[in-house]
């Protein structure tokens, strides 16, 4: 799936696939798309939202394996021009290393439009089969890497899933608080949170998975009781680095799930950021970064990566605290 500009609208833009052939427009359209009804999806084909360039199109036109429909469904389709693209960190003829920037999916979830990494790395690179070999949350920013072939794909997973020696990850968070100590090691097994209402929540628990991680303080800025704080991190467990820097009492600014009450992650869930919940986590994002990243290369040699601290964080560690802006949800 890509995205093009045409006659100063921006559409969206999906390839029948040879599975696709023969069916009808509107009930591929409400099948593709859960949350649009077939009667909805058959309204916006007489309206024109769905088109394409080789024929004029209604609801029950039989679609053509290989083509190309342009779709302008309110919702379902760009609604503008696409973000500034990440800025390269390395790039060969097998992999792309990207700085991104906090606010910016990955990959796409859900029916709804949004835009992200890999339509736009696809749409920028057509003539590589571009893949991610890892992901980071929309509010992490920093280094991620996609391959631009399916084998070199496949053998830096395997490197990344086992946790090789060769590759190493450091990530820079700011967190509440001021450490009295200026190194630790924290071994805390994590696993479901045994009493959270939110079930994508993890806690540290006896029974729960082996996680390791190495934290060092880099700098504290008392007078916004803030600090400063690089992790290392030896197992790959989900939202390891935030369970981990809340079980030592030093959960990151501006995280809504943990260091929080579940209440304050469900209303930002269901209401956005409400003034409790800006009060409460004090930041729009969470402030992690991933900022360093060591890897190895098919051809043998070794890949080290840095994407420098974004702004916002840096404006925090200088002692400065933005505002909040009004369009942060």
């Amino acid at each position: 799936m890509s995205e093009r500009k045409t006659d100063a609208e921006y559409l969206r833009t999906v390839e029948i696939p040879e599975r696709a052939s023969g069916r009808r427009l509107d009930l591929f359209l409400a099948t593709r798309f859960r949350t649009l009804s077939r009667a909805a999806a058959a309204r916006a084909i007489r309206s024109g939202e769905v088109h394409s360039s080789e024929r004029s199109l209604k609801p029950s036109s039989l679609l053509r394996a290989g083509e190309v429909l342009h779709i302008g469904i309110a919702g379902f389709a760009p609604d503008g021009p696409p973000p500034v693209f990440p800025t390269i960190l390395y790039e060969d003829d097998r992999i792309l290393a990207l700085d991104k920037p906090a606010g910016l999916l990955v990959h796409p979830a859900g029916d709804r439009w949004a835009w992200a990494v890999i339509g736009m790395v696809k749409e920028a690179r057509p003539d590589d089969r571009v893949d991610l070999v890892h992901r980071l949350d929309r509010d992490t920013s920093g280094i991620l890497v996609l391959t631009k072939d399916p084998a070199t794909n496949v053998w830096l997973k395997e490197h990344f899933r086992s946790r090789s020696e060769a590759l190493a990850k450091e990530y820079i968070a700011v967190v509440k608080g001021l450490p009295d100590w200026d190194h630790k090691e924290v071994e805390a097994p994590l696993g479901e949170h045994p009493s959270s209402e939110v079930r994508l929540r993890r806690g540290v628990r006896a029974d729960g998975q082996r996680a390791w991680t190495t934290m060092r303080v880099l700098a504290r800025t008392p007078e916004q009781g803030l600090s400063l704080v690089a992790c290392r991190i030896h197992t790959g467990r989900t939202h390891q680095i935030r369970v981990h820097l809340e079980h030592v009492g030093h959960p990151i600014l501006g995280d809504k799930l943990y260091g929080e009450p579940d209440d304050t992650f469900l209303e930002w869930l269901e209401e956005g950021a409400t003034a409790r919940v800006r009060a409460r986590v004090g930041f729009p994002r969470q402030c992690l970064h991933a900022a360093r990243l060591r890897l190895p290369h098919p051809d043998g040699a070794t890949i080290d990566l840095e994407a420098p601290l974004p702004a916002d964080m840096a404006a925090l560690v200088a002692g400065q605290r933005p505002e909040w802006p009004e369009d942060a949800t």
